[in-house]
């Protein structure tokens, strides 16, 4: 979440599209992504011209929704260069081509029409070497000259595409983070024909600029052991976390396809791992400093000099524009913070700027934390779907107003109340010692020396769970396989 933020939409302007979705998702216990949107598809292709307006319309809004482009510009040369490298063996080497890092942890990669391709930090971390996010490239390419996002996009923008699935309370991009916790909301779904072209164009593109084409499938392979990782992270043992890409998962199916490729072409082609393990070296890893950190199911935002904690069994995610997290049977919550548009008492802008078109019921002043405060509960319904509302403003003493918003099914407040306030009571201002607490995490690339084992290198790692898992996963490193005098490989530092 970053330092500030304008608030937008009332309240009754986004409940019905956000209730449908959330509450359909209510019966998943994990945290899954569920496929964009389709209402008013286009069949056919838009033309070159239009693909790269609606890239670049589309551009500054895939930024906000990721945190925005990463300020490491060693990190983004890297990837500049070798994604043009990649896109000038295509068939659209003349055209225009913005190759972006996104600054989030979230596992992803996507392409928008007009050769918008982006990677998140969160994908770069899991490489083995060059070729493997040469392959990521190849992919994505792939989609962008076989005029998939075209096919899948309407004339509209991409977000009014998705204007059912893009507003919740806040009137903005919570439901994206709510309904799909980190997935592609602002990119539409690709048929599993177009994956599997994407697969093959990127397999051609790795052999024509030299790259092993079995890359591609060893990074699929990664990518569903990751799925595997976030899944027990997330309680959820043997099954998907957070997978890469809701519109492309990493199926077996397509790392068998990918490999099938890769044999059908004389085999050779270079794996090079310096310039990749120089390009990720120091890179962040988790949460930015801009946007606060969680920390199991605490977050804390020292630049912001503010914390929370949520119950035992939800799970947070910090999103570009809000702090998100989903709960059991049907719960989430969302939170944010911004300009009070002038009023400075937390129930008159409760009930006269946020919730000025919803019908309050309850309303409470409170004290959280020492600062002023005020509560009031609500219902919102969509196509016979009805979920109870907790609505939160707290009034910091810079001005900013901060707000909860928790929802439950309807009818079921009162079982779920107590860990809904509990969450808003522990809000508060953060010490100068709480804050020096919270570091960026970072990947550190260190060469192995006689006598070090995995477990010795994971334990330089104690802030993650399942460590080790966590280290075998970011260096191939299946169980079993020995580490070598001089092998360079990846530890997570920091706090």
């Amino acid at each position: 979440m970053p330092t500030d933020l304008p608030f937008r939409k009332p309240l009754r302007a986004a409940l019905r599209a956000a209730l449908a979705t959330l509450l359909l998702a209510a019966v998943t216990p994990t945290l899954v992504a569920p496929a964009p949107a389709r209402a008013g598809l286009l069949d056919n292709v838009l033309s070159g011209g239009d693909e790269a307006a609606l890239g670049a319309q589309e551009h500054p809004k895939i930024l906000a929704q990721f945190g925005g482009a990463v300020k490491d510009a060693r990190l983004q040369g890297y990837i500049d260069q070798l994604g043009r490298k990649l896109a000038a063996t295509t068939a659209l080497a003349r055209e225009p081509w913005t190759f972006t890092v996104l600054d989030s942890d979230v596992v992803n990669a996507f392409a928008l029409p007009g050769g918008y391709v982006y990677l998140t930090r969160g994908l770069l971390a899991l490489a083995k070497d060059e070729a493997e996010v040469a392959g990521v490239l190849s992919h994505e390419i792939g989609h962008v000259t076989a005029h998939h996002s075209a096919q899948r996009q309407t004339r509209q923008t991409i977000a009014g595409l998705l204007a059912a699935g893009v507003g919740l309370v806040f009137g903005n991009d919570t439901l994206a983070q709510l309904a799909g916790l980190g997935g592609t909301a602002m990119v539409a779904s690709y048929s599993r024909e177009q994956e599997l072209e994407a697969d093959q164009l990127g397999v051609e593109t790795l052999r024509r600029t030299g790259y092993d084409p079995f890359a591609m499938a060893t990074f699929l392979e990664t990518l569903r052991r990751d799925s595997q990782y976030e899944g027990l992270r997330a309680g959820n043992k043997g099954g998907d976390g957070f997978d890469f890409l809701a519109s492309h998962p990493a199926t077996e199916e397509r790392v068998r396809r990918a490999a099938d490729l890769a044999r059908a072409i004389p085999p050779g082609g270079a794996r090079p791992r310096d310039p990749y393990l120089a390009a990720v070296d120091g890179m962040i890893y988790g949460d930015s400093p801009e946007n606060g950190y969680v920390r199991g199911r605490t977050f804390a935002h020292p630049q912001l000099g503010i914390a929370f904690t949520v119950p035992q069994g939800y799970a947070l995610l910090n999103g570009a524009d809000q702090v998100v997290a989903k709960g059991q049977n049907g719960t989430a919550m969302a939170f944010d913070g911004g300009s009070a548009a002038g009023v400075s008492d937390p129930a008159s802008f409760l009930t006269g700027v946020w919730g000025k078109t919803a019908t309050l019921s309850n309303l409470q002043r409170l004290t959280i934390g020492g600062m002023a405060a005020a509560t009031a509960t609500t219902r919102g319904e969509s196509d016979g779907t009805s979920a109870d509302i907790r609505l939160v403003a707290i009034r910091a003493p810079d001005g900013k107003m901060y707000r909860f918003t928790f929802l439950a099914p309807a009818g079921s407040l009162a079982r779920f109340d107590n860990d809904f306030q509990a969450a808003a009571n522990s809000f508060h201002r953060m010490t100068a010692e709480e804050a020096a607490r919270y570091r960026p995490r970072r990947v550190q690339v260190t060469a192995v020396q006689p006598g070090d084992s995995v477990a010795g290198l994971v334990r330089r790692m104690p802030q993650e769970p399942y460590a080790e898992e966590l280290f075998r996963i970011i260096n191939d490193l299946p169980p079993g396989t020995a580490l070598q005098p001089g092998q360079r490989v990846k530890v997570i530092v920091g706090e």
